[in-house]
C-alpha cells in the first residue's frame, strides 16, 4: 500500500497520477470479497483519482513506451525491491538522462541502503522490526499484537508524498531532480517517538499498556454503563476538570495521584479507582459533562459509526463516487484542506487498462504504435475506451 498511498495523496491534491499495472493487474484487484458489482472495494479505495494503464514491462516495446511517458513526468513512484527497476531499464540513473528534473520516489521494505536493502518487506514484518508490536496490546506477557491498520505501509506512503513535494519544490527552484527514498521500517520507527524517547533515556524498552499513554495519565479508554469512552485528562488542569465532573475531590488529595508523575507510577491503582465512577453513567452522559467543563473526550466508535459521524461528514471525509462498473460507491476523502487550491475526489478508480490508449497517445505514440503494443500483448487496453 505504500506506493498506492503516496500516489493517492498526490492525486487527491490535484496531481495527474497514472497507475501502471502489470498484465495480471494490481494484486488488490483480487482482494475479493468485498466487492461491488465485481469490482474490488480495496482497489477502488486506494486508486480513485488515478488514471490506469496496463503494460508488460518485460516487453521492450512497453518499457520504451513507459520511458517516453516518464520523459515529461514530474514524479515517478516505484514500490519494488531494490534492483527491480534497474533490471527493467527504469532505474533513476537511466531515466534522469532524458529527464534530469525527475523526482524518483522509491518506497520499499527497508530502503535502498543498509544490510537489509535487498530484502522484501511487508507491513507485518515492518511492524515487528520497528518495535511497534512490542508496545501494542493489553499488557506485558501477552502475545504480540499488530496495529490493525497497515500503519507502516500507509505512513510510508504519506512520508513518500511529503518527500516528493519537498523534492519538487527544489526542482522548481533549480531544475534538478533527485531520489526520494523511504521504507516501511522507517515509517514504523517514526511512530515510536514517545517509546523511543523513554528507551533512549532509561535504557528500558516500554511494554504495551493497552489504550493508556506512556507518559501521562489518565489518558485512555474507560468503560461506561453502555460502552467505552476515551479521556484526555493528561495535564494537571484537565485532571482537575475530571475530578470536578466525577465529583471526586478526594482523589485530588490522594498523594498517589497528586502529579502526572505520581499518576503514571500508580496507573493500575488510578484505573481501579476511576473505573467504578465511569460505569455509573452512559457514554453520552459523560461526554456531555466533559463538554460543559472543557475536558477532552470522545466515544470509541466502530468503522460504520465513524463513517456516519456528522463531523466526519462535515469535513468531507466520506465522499461518493460514480464508478463505471460498480456504480455509486463511497470512499475516504482528502485529509488536507486548502483555502485557495482545494483538492478533491475527481474520478473513481480506473478499470483495468481503462486509460492505456489515452495515456500512450499523450506520451507521443501514434495509433499504429499503440495498436501494435496491444496486439503484441505488451499493453492491455480496456474495450470501454
Amino acid at each position: 500500500m505504500a506506493g498506492p498511498t503516496c500516489g493517492l495523496m498526490l492525486a487527491d491534491m490535484g496531481a495527474d497520477v497514472i497507475k501502471v499495472e502489470r498484465p495480471a493487474g494490481d494484486d488488490t484487484r483480487r482482494f475479493i470479497p468485498p466487492d461491488v458489482n465485481g469490482e474490488s472495494a480495496a482497489f477502488m479505495m486506494m486508486n480513485r483519482n488515478k488514471r490506469g494503464i496496463a503494460l508488460d514491462l518485460k516487453h521492450p516495446g512497453a518499457a520504451d513506451a513507459l520511458r517516453r511517458l516518464i520523459k515529461d513526468a514530474d514524479i515517478l513512484i516505484e514500490n519494488y525491491r531494490l534492483g527491480t527497476m534497474e533490471k527493467l531499464g527504469l532505474g533513476y540513473e537511466t531515466l534522469r538522462k532524458d529527464n534530469p528534473g525527475l523526482v524518483y520516489c522509491s518506497l520499499s521494505g527497508f530502503g535502498r541502503t543498509g544490510p537489509y536493502a535487498t530484502r522484501g518487506g511487508f507491513d507485518l514484518i515492518a511492524q515487528g522490526m520497528s518495535g511497534l508490536m512490542s508496545i501494542t496490546g493489553e499488557g506485558p506477557g501477552r502475545p504480540p499484537v499488530k496495529v490493525a491498520a497497515p500503519i507502516t505501509d500507509i505512513t510510508a506512503g504519506i512520508i513518500g508524498a511529503m518527500g516528493c513535494l519537498a523534492a519538487y519544490v527544489r526542482r522548481l527552484k533549480t531544475g534538478e531532480g533527485q531520489v526520494v527514498d523511504s521504507s516501511l521500517l522507517e515509517a514504523g520507527i517514526t511512530q515510536t517517538y514517545w517509546q523511543s524517547a523513554i528507551a533512549l533515556a532509561t535504557g528500558v524498552s516500554p511494554m504495551p499498556i493497552g489504550s493508556a499513554h506512556p507518559l501521562s495519565a489518565p489518558y485512555q479508554a474507560f468503560e461506561t454503563a453502555d460502552g467505552w469512552i476515551n479521556i484526555g485528562a493528561a495535564n494537571q488542569a484537565n485532571w482537575q476538570r475530571l475530578l470536578k465532573v466525577l465529583d471526586a475531590d478526594e482523589l485530588g488529595e490522594d498523594p498517589r495521584f497528586a502529579t502526572n508523575g505520581d499518576r503514571m507510577m500508580n496507573l493500575p491503582a488510578l484505573v481501579d479507582v476511576l473505573t467504578p465512577h465511569f460505569k455509573t453513567r452512559t457514554s453520552a452522559d459523560w461526554l456531555a459533562r466533559f463538554e460543559e467543563v472543557g475536558l477532552p473526550g470522545g466515544p470509541v466508535l466502530d468503522i460504520l459509526e465513524m463513517q456516519a459521524d456528522p463531523h466526519v461528514n462535515a469535513r468531507d471525509m466520506i465522499v461518493e463516487l460514480d464508478h463505471p462498473k460498480a456504480g455509486k460507491t463511497k470512499a475516504i476523502g482528502l485529509p488536507v484542506k486548502f483555502s485557495d487550491t482545494p483538492g478533491g475526489i475527481r474520478r473513481p478508480a480506473p478499470l483495468f487498462g481503462q486509460h492505456t490508449r489515452e495515456v500512450l497517445a499523450e506520451a507521443g505514440l501514434n495509433d499504429d504504435e499503440i495498436e501494435r503494443l496491444v496486439a503484441d500483448g505488451a499493453a492491455i487496453a480496456a474495450d470501454t475506451e
